[in-house]
């Protein structure tokens, strides 16, 4: 059972107190339920298991509608259970429905800082820092912290690819929980899997350069060419040489043009004027 002090009730004339005053200190979630609705029931251990485990980090104050019709209508509530999160005395985000507790962990850490947090920060500079090894050992560290977080599951997946251990990154990916899958960062690493695959065990670069100028209708070069762009950064450059393999021979590698400049979109977040623009020429060239 959660601690009774990080979880309690509210009525109209405490809430002044006990939500905009904590939320001063730690974010505050609120919410809003009644005896009638079952959902409700099913969220209340999910968000007492949290506040127990977040040990203070946040708080939650339960709002009975049915008692505290003031506070339920000032707040427009109109569907339960309804939560709102405080911080600094204001709304900062919110949710309605008796969410799984994935998601609402999730929904938790991007406002809670996790102890876990700054030990990735470090590790991710050390990568920049090309120093893998202390890299290593701060993702081990954080993991025992907080084994079920996405985000040290996300950092162990970059720091396995940094080491081209790319199946193994790629597993820690897939085996996010859905809603974090489905997130631009998680695409963007899955599509720079895939271009790193393709890489590996390529020609240098100088050689495919060779090869385009004497044959610059090579389309294995053109590919692999793009790939190593990709690995430099310079993905214009890169999504340049797949546009004109897929004009030159579109159907080399099973679409392969095609497939990896969507790949790009994906590892540039899907949208920048970059994206805008060859997303745009590769359309009018498809269609």
């Amino acid at each position: 059972m959660a601690d009774q002090s990080f979880v309690f009730d509210v009525t109209t004339d405490r809430f002044q107190q006990l939500v905009l005053e904590n939320s001063m200190h730690v974010p505050v979630l609120v919410d809003f339920w009644a005896e009638w609705c079952n959902p409700c029931k099913a969220l209340t251990p999910t968000l007492m298991k949290l506040a127990d485990e977040y040990q203070g980090k946040f708080l939650v104050a339960k709002v009975n509608t049915e008692q505290e019709q003031q506070l339920a209508a000032h707040f427009q509530i109109r569907s339960i259970p309804s939560v709102k999160l405080f911080h600094q005395g204001q709304i900062v985000d919110e949710f309605m429905g008796a969410l799984p507790e994935a998601e609402i962990r999730s929904f938790l850490d991007k406002h809670i800082p996790r102890e876990s947090d700054a030990l990735l920060a470090q590790a991710d500079a050390m990568l920049l820092q090309g120093d893998a090894e202390s890299a290593g050992a701060l993702l081990r560290q954080a993991s025992e912290l907080d084994p079920e977080s996405p985000r040290v599951r996300l950092s162990y997946a970059r720091y396995m690819a940094t080491l081209g251990k790319l199946d193994e990154a790629e597993q820690l990916l897939k085996a996010l929980p859905a809603e974090e899958r489905d997130k631009p960062e998680v695409a963007s690493m899955l599509a720079r899997i895939e271009i790193d695959r393709a890489t590996a065990g390529s020609p240098p670069a100088e050689e495919l350069e060779q090869r385009l100028q004497a044959d610059p209708a090579d389309s294995e070069a053109l590919h692999l060419l793009a790939s190593h762009k990709v690995m430099e950064n310079d993905y214009e450059g890169a999504l340049e040489l797949l546009l004109t393999l897929l004009q030159k021979d579109r159907s080399y590698g099973d679409n392969a043009a095609q497939k990896e400049m969507l790949r790009i979109f994906e590892l540039l977040g899907g949208q920048g004027e970059l994206v805008k623009r060859y997303r745009n020429r590769m359309f009018n060239f498809l269609h």
